[in-house]
């Protein structure tokens, strides 16, 4: 698969902005508040479900070994972290596959 250009924030402002008509200020505003949402719900340890589209979560990732690059016989105690995460819903994972 072809490595394809990047889709920036303001690339996605100035698609929603065209797509609805309003002006890119107001979509700035509103594209930031729904992202600072959907970060400050998964932060605050909720699941964040958009149907069709996929849910965003926080997960912990477990303890782990690791090996120093620098020093590659040297084990390294990785410890538990929470991390976000995003599963993909079925009519975006369909429509991806027949893109």
């Amino acid at each position: 698969m072809k490595k394809k250009e990047s889709f920036t924030k303001g690339d996605l402002v100035h698609e929603v902005a065209e797509s609805t008509g309003q002006k890119i200020k107001d979509v700035t505003v509103a594209v930031d508040a729904v992202l600072d949402a959907v970060m400050g719900a998964v932060a605050g340890g909720r699941r964040v479900s958009l149907v069709g589209f996929g849910v965003f979560e926080a997960r912990v990732r477990a303890p782990r070994q690791g090996r120093n690059p620098q020093a590659p016989d040297q084990v390294v105690e990785i410890p538990a972290r929470t991390v976000p995460a995003f599963k993909p819903g079925k009519a975006f994972k369909d429509r991806v596959a027949d893109s």
